[in-house]
């Protein structure tokens, strides 16, 4: 009989160390998985040091549930301006008060609101995206920009994203974006990029995401049901992504008094907008939500691994693109009011 001592060794060593291993393996699967959190919550409308406070007792209790990632509504801050959907636009009486409260609450990059979101982020040692009426500081200081700032678990400012097109009587309230925000970001939980509510319809503003390598495509918005649902699965696994489209639960309640557009609404209404809030993996499978009708903090696990396991079939900005037959480019020029030129 002849005995491969070669062999037996090496049963030896798998024997030997097969726990070690395992624990390995399991180590190194756990580390692509991260938990992130869905903030369905409603403003304290018009009110941002109130919306703010409210962001923030979120993050922190996000944070102390092992989330590594949170992500508010569109326009959070401070609150949607639901009004462009019922005021007649020249109805200067109800919608002039509405939009001068909009912009003294709105915020802007070095705003003390920001300051604060990105200390309980680092504090919380997560990720932050949050939606609100941004002031073009840059310029006038008197528009406004439907926006996303992206804030990582240090408390820095990643960038901001501008939604690209205010649809319909949203233009009432907010100034178009350009592609100089069109990014995504790097960060230890994977690549963050996104878009807001129905930019989200943009194939070209989608692909744009694609094409920069996202894996974690948020989706702050004001639209719900089964046909926005259906959109962020296409997404999902149209770019082989994780989604997480996140709604604002608004009631008539949430309106003051002071605010004669309430008055437009039909007697007996509850309910503006119920939330709906999904996650969706990349095949396009729902993972936690819908919650309807209600606020709250909603948990998933994102295993980053799924990722590559769908676009090994389909990578549309990989090996299913033809940059031979298509062409594709952004404009990232920002569209400056003023150019200083020096002498």
């Amino acid at each position: 009989m002849v005995v491969n001592v070669r062999k037996l060794y090496a049963l030896r060593f798998t024997i030997d160390n097969w726990d070690k291993i395992s624990k390995f393996i399991i180590l190194i699967s756990s580390m692509k998985k991260i938990t992130a959190c869905m903030a369905q919550l409603s403003p304290v409308f018009l009110k941002k040091e109130e919306t703010t406070e409210k962001a923030i007792a979120a993050i922190l209790e996000a944070g102390q549930n092992g989330a590594r990632l949170i992500v508010f509504p569109e326009a959070f801050i401070p609150g949607y301006p639901e009004w462009v959907w019922t005021n007649p636009p020249g109805k200067k009486i109800l919608t002039n008060p509405l939009y001068e409260a909009l912009l003294e609450n709105a915020v802007s990059e070095n705003d003390l609101a920001i300051q604060k979101i990105s200390a309980a982020a680092k504090k919380a040692k997560l990720f932050v995206v949050i939606g609100l009426s941004e002031k073009n500081s840059e310029a006038s200081n008197a528009s406004l920009y439907n926006s996303i700032f992206y804030i990582d678990d240090k408390g820095n400012l990643l960038g901001r994203h501008r939604k690209l097109v205010p649809t319909a009587g949203e233009r009432l309230a907010w100034t178009p974006g350009d592609g100089s925000t069109l990014e995504t970001y790097n960060t230890d939980i994977g690549r963050l990029g996104g878009l807001i509510c129905w930019e989200n319809y943009m194939p070209l503003a989608r692909y744009a995401m694609y094409a920069q390598g996202v894996q974690i495509y948020v989706a702050p918005t004001w639209d719900y049901g089964p046909v926005w649902h259906s959109t962020l699965k296409h997404i999902a696994k149209e770019g082989a992504v994780f989604v997480i489209g996140v709604g604002m639960p608004f009631k008539m309640e949430n309106i003051p008094e002071e605010f004669e557009f309430k008055k437009l609404y039909e007697a007996g209404k509850e309910w503006i907008n119920p939330g709906d809030s999904v996650m969706i993996n990349p095949k396009g499978e729902v993972i936690a939500g819908p919650l309807n009708k209600a606020e709250g903090l909603i948990y998933a696990e994102l295993d980053l691994s799924l990722i590559s396991h769908s676009k090994w079939m389909l990578d549309v900005a990989g090996h299913y693109a033809r940059p031979d037959v298509f062409n594709f480019s952004i404009n990232r020029t920002p569209h400056r009011i003023m150019e200083e030129k020096s002498k």
